[in-house]
């Protein structure tokens, strides 16, 4: 099949590349995921990553403390990831960047929006690590920003849930998966798809939202092909 999206913006979250384990790193989880980022990469996509830090750690995570230091904390969570991830593709003989938006020279790049485009168009996978650099900022709302300043054409809301629902569908077996919903749909019903600012900020570019489950890693393919899975937020 051929490519529905050309440029992408990929978000995974912590949480998926902790495989079953729950916490920290799954080698093998992270080389399938990098194995399925490499066969779109191969058909021409080009994709740029955000990844969170969840299986590390959480800005809630640390409760009682400074919230920015608690953000800076999540940050470099991300940073360990992006990392992991990379390395899994260069295996794989794929060329990729780690950019941060908290410098880390020995470490990465520093993100420099022309440069990152430079490297999408080159066939080079950017990796976005540090989140937006700020805290009080989530790495959905990373995802939103990076897919404006890149013009990527969908961000790809990879997740342990399968689409988006009316209710948590590990809570409530009887939970409704929506197959559509509007960015205002979203914000009205506080729908857990994105956090409100990452919402506001697809919604006032026109950039849509494709939420699927990455417990089949083939999504990824199938979302950049254009078939029918997960929920469309538009």
């Amino acid at each position: 099949m051929s490519l529905k999206y050309k440029r992408v913006l990929l978000k995974v979250s912590g949480e998926a590349l902790a495989g079953d384990k729950g916490f920290g790193l799954d080698n093998a989880t992270v080389t399938t995921i990098a194995g399925k980022i490499k066969e779109c990469h191969e058909m021409g996509a080009e994709i740029a990553i955000v990844v969170g830090g969840g299986n590390f750690w959480r800005g809630r995570t640390g409760e009682g403390m400074d919230r920015s230091r608690a953000d800076h904390m999540g940050m470099l969570a991300t940073v360990i990831n992006s990392l992991a991830l990379l390395d899994a593709l260069e295996q794989q003989g794929i060329p990729s960047i780690v950019q941060t938006a908290i410098e880390m020279r020995q470490i990465a790049e520093p993100y420099i929006r022309l440069k990152a485009m430079r490297h999408l168009e080159k066939g080079r996978v950017v990796i976005f690590a540090c989140g937006t650099g700020n805290p009080f900022f989530s790495t959905d709302t990373t995802a939103a920003l990076r897919a404006a300043e890149i013009d990527a054409e969908i961000i790809l809301l990879a997740k342990k849930v399968d689409g988006v629902y009316d209710s948590d569908p590990h809570v409530n077996p009887n939970a409704k998966k929506f197959d559509k919903l509007s960015y205002i749909d979203v914000l009205n019903r506080g729908l857990g798809v994105m956090d409100s600012t990452a919402t506001s900020l697809c919604m006032d570019n026109n950039i849509p939202i494709l939420v699927f489950g990455l417990d089949d890693p083939e999504n990824i393919k199938r979302a950049i092909e254009g078939e029918e899975i997960g929920t469309i937020v538009r």
